[in-house]
C-alpha cells in the first residue's frame, strides 16, 4: 500500500468515531412531561417555560435534539392514568412528573381529591371559622391547585386567615404563602434530566430538594380580613402585594 493511501485510510478510520459521537450527541431524544394542571393555567405555563429555558441553556432544543411530549392532567385520576400510559407507550428517555417521585405513585394518583374538596371543604372551613383563633393551612398539591379559586373564595367569605404552600394563591387573593420557589424547582428539573440524557443513572443521582423558599403576603387581603401584619413579618417577606 502506498504511503498516501495509507494516510487517507488512517484519517478515515479516525473520523468514524468522531462522526459516531457527533451523531449520538445530535440524535433526537424524547422527554415525556405530565403536568398536574390544565394547559391554560398561567402559573403552570410559567413553570413549563422555566423548564424549557433550563433545557435550552443546557443545549437541549425542542425539535432539534429533543422532542417533548406534554400531557395536562388536572387532578383527574382517570386522566392521570390515561396520559401516563400514553407517555410510557411513546418510549421516552425520561418522564418529568411534578408532584410524584416516580411513575408508580403517579399511576395511583389521588382518586378522591375532587370529591373531598367539593364535599367536605365548606363545612370544615365553617368549623375553623367559628373558633376565635381559627385559621386554614393549605398544603401544596394538584388538588389544592385545581380548587384554588374555591379555597380562596371560601376563606374570604368566612373571614378565615389562610396560609398556602404556593405563591400563586396569594397573587390570586390569598393571604400568605410560604414554600419553595416552584420556578426554580422546574429549572433544577432541567439540570437533572440533562444528566440522565447524558448517561447518568437516576438511581445513582441524589434526590433533589428545594433550595429557594419565599414568603409572600397580600396586604389587601389582610385588610379585608381585618388583620394587621406585624412589621417584622413584612420585613422578612420576599414579596408584598398591596
Amino acid at each position: 500500500m502506498r504511503r498516501r493511501e495509507f494516510i487517507t485510510l488512517l484519517s478515515g478510520a479516525a473520523a468514524w468515531p468522531l462522526a459516531a459521537r457527533a451523531q449520538e450527541r445530535e440524535r433526537m431524544r424524547r422527554i415525556g412531561v405530565l403536568m398536574p394542571s390544565t394547559a391554560d393555567a398561567a402559573e403552570y405555563q410559567v413553570r413549563m417555560a422555566a423548564f424549557l429555558q433550563g433545557l435550552q441553556q443546557l443545549g437541549w432544543s425542542d425539535g432539534r435534539n429533543v422532542r417533548i411530549d406534554t400531557r395536562w392532567a388536572a387532578g383527574d385520576a382517570n386522566l392521570v392514568r390515561k396520559y401516563a400510559a400514553e407517555l410510557v407507550a411513546l418510549g421516552p428517555d425520561v418522564i418529568l412528573a411534578p408532584g410524584s417521585t416516580s411513575l408508580g405513585p403517579l399511576l395511583q394518583a389521588t382518586r378522591t381529591v375532587p370529591i373531598v374538596f367539593t364535599t367536605i371543604l365548606d363545612p370544615v372551613g365553617a368549623v375553623f371559622a367559628r373558633s376565635s383563633n381559627g385559621g386554614l393551612i393549605v398544603t401544596a398539591g394538584s388538588g389544592s391547585a385545581i380548587h384554588g379559586d374555591l379555597i380562596i373564595a371560601l376563606a374570604a367569605r368566612l373571614k378565615l386567615p389562610a396560609v398556602y404552600g404556593d405563591r400563586h394563591f396569594v397573587t390570586d387573593g390569598g393571604l400568605i404563602s410560604y414554600g419553595p420557589n416552584r420556578i426554580d424547582q422546574y429549572r433544577q428539573a432541567a439540570g437533572y434530566i440533562d444528566r440522565i440524557l447524558k448517561g447518568e443513572k437516576p438511581g445513582d443521582m441524589p434526590v433533589q430538594a428545594p433550595t429557594k423558599y419565599e414568603l409572600v403576603i397580600n396586604l389587601k387581603t389582610a385588610k379585608a380580613l381585618g388583620l394587621t401584619v406585624p412589621p417584622t413579618l413584612l420585613a422578612s417577606a420576599n414579596e408584598v402585594i398591596e
